[in-house]
């Protein structure tokens, strides 16, 4: 007999224990106190253990773009859904735009009114030419002339560009949804500026000048550099403001080996307030690393612009590089905030935010020390032994880094989002999302979400979430083979 039912007993047949009613009444109120501290002790944990927890976030919707979307793996991701897509679902005055290929490989382009209005697709001229997951789409608006522009399928190719009629993104409703809205061909130029026939990861950005930039990288991987272009939405016209990072120099890795080639693989192009902030990770085109079923990339690097791209300075505020006369150089001082060596696999093109205070942070993954000094195998022993890491530049301008206690469980890249309170989340591959608070220095991390019958990477509308604080998600249903798949749009309340 437990003790409770023990005591219980004592009091309703004293006469059979022995017992005195004044002993027996001692021992109820002992157990009444013990029922109340262990409830207490109960509610006290339940509280540390929120206290604990990250920031939530509420899914309220989930829409379908298309029910049989193309669907291959290659690269270990999707041509509809890569880290890199700056941006594939994006938000302009009251409208919501998505881009992706469908099963008959044909690009298409989609909007719907917000926060819940149907979407209306349309199919663009243009049909992905290979399979590739690096051919992927890319959108962006230039707001002094309305226009939604298109850039997509080039790997180390030509490009090809589109734009829209004037004013289909400052005046929607005027317009209806219609493919006669993006009259005309794709060019493998932007306009009358030629961009060369090696571009590949097509982005584009808004200056707070409200001009829209096209940023790419010319070359190949290993030997290859950052590009920046402008658009003048009074003429409909496109500049060039020049390479901003060297293919050239000469790195050394810890082990002797050298390379005397490279490319700059950046982790975002986010601009907050006047200032422009750029990270990345160099790639060098020679085998640096410890076995050639690695990776060539080494170091983390921060760099900024007070000018939209012009001249280029490091985090102790000295100029670094010049586009388009003095790109930036991996030898250059001061840009290295978190140095890594190339024998650990870490990945390129991962993502960054900045929060309130002008502060970037930054997601980096690699495979630790603790697990070995060399990967041999970047795909499976990200996969197993993989961790991601949070780099931040603090308020006195000390960077500091932290292993997410969460694995990613994936080779696959993790998105950073920052909330209007400061707070972080991270969607990670299957559209897992942890978070932490900056009340507790962003060291209270915890699983919020966990998707569903989702395939590797996401990608997320930046626009709308700094406009109304929805994480909009776009990525795609998991399948086999070459069987096409759901592409969808989650939406998340944050917070």
């Amino acid at each position: 007999m437990s003790f409770v039912g023990r005591t219980r007993f004592l009091w309703r047949h004293p006469r059979r224990t022995g017992q005195s009613p004044t002993f027996i009444r001692r021992e109820m109120a002992a157990i009444r106190d013990t029922e109340m501290l262990l409830r207490l002790t109960a509610f006290q944990l339940a509280v540390a253990l929120c206290a604990f927890a990250g920031p939530p976030v509420t899914l309220q919707s989930t829409t379908t773009l298309d029910s049989s979307g193309i669907f291959f793996v290659s690269y270990d991701g999707l041509v509809n859904v890569e880290s890199f897509q700056q941006n594939a679902l994006l938000s302009y005055q009251g409208y919501q735009y998505a881009v992706w290929y469908n099963s008959g490989r044909s690009a298409m382009i989609a909007r719907r009114q917000l926060p819940s209005g149907g979407w209306s697709s349309i199919k663009l001229p243009h049909s992905l030419a290979v399979n590739d997951s690096h051919n992927v789409i890319s959108i962006g608006v230039s707001p002094e002339d309305g226009r939604i522009h298109v850039a997509m399928d080039t790997h180390s190719t030509q490009l090809y560009y589109l734009k829209s009629v004037a004013g289909l993104a400052t005046n929607p409703g005027s317009f209806s949804w219609a493919t006669s809205n993006f009259s005309g061909s794709f060019t493998s130029t932007l306009g009358s500026l030629n961009v060369g026939g090696q571009v590949t990861y097509p982005q584009f950005a808004i200056t707070p000048t409200n001009k829209l930039q096209f940023i790419y990288r010319s070359g190949v991987s290993g030997n290859g550099a950052c590009q920046l272009a402008e658009y003048e939405g009074s003429s409909g016209s496109w500049s060039n403001v020049g390479q901003w990072s060297s293919a050239s120099g000469g790195y050394t890795a810890p082990s002797g080996s050298s390379s005397s080639t490279r490319n700059l693989y950046i982790h975002g192009f986010t601009y907050r307030g006047s200032r422009l902030h750029v990270s990345g990770t160099w790639r060098e085109g020679s085998q640096v690393q410890c076995s050639s079923g690695g990776l060539s990339n080494h170091d983390t690097i921060y760099i900024y612009s007070d000018d939209r791209g012009r001249t280029w300075k490091n985090t102790a505020g000295s100029t670094v590089a010049t586009s388009g006369s003095n790109p930036l150089s991996v030898s250059a001082s001061g840009i290295i905030v978190d140095p890594l060596d190339p024998d650990h696999g870490l990945m390129n093109q991962e993502s960054q935010a900045v929060d309130s205070s002008g502060n970037p942070h930054i997601i980096i993954s690699y495979v630790p020390g603790r697990f070995g000094q060399c990967v041999t195998s970047y795909a499976s022993q990200r996969n197993t032994n993989g961790r991601s890491f949070h780099v931040w530049r603090n308020t006195s301008g000390t960077w500091q880094k932290v292993e997410i206690p969460i694995s990613p469980g994936s080779t696959g890249r993790s998105q950073i989002v920052i909330d209007s309170q400061d707070n972080i989340y991270v969607v990670m591959p299957f559209l897992k999302i942890v978070s932490a608070s900056k009340s507790s220095g962003w060291t209270d991390w915890s699983t919020v979400y966990t998707g569903s019958n989702v395939f590797g990477e996401v990608t997320w509308d930046r626009m709308r979430q700094s406009s109304d604080g929805i994480l909009s998600v776009l990525y795609q249903d998991k399948s086999s083979g070459t069987t096409p798949s759901a592409v969808k749009v989650a939406d998340f309340k944050l917070n």
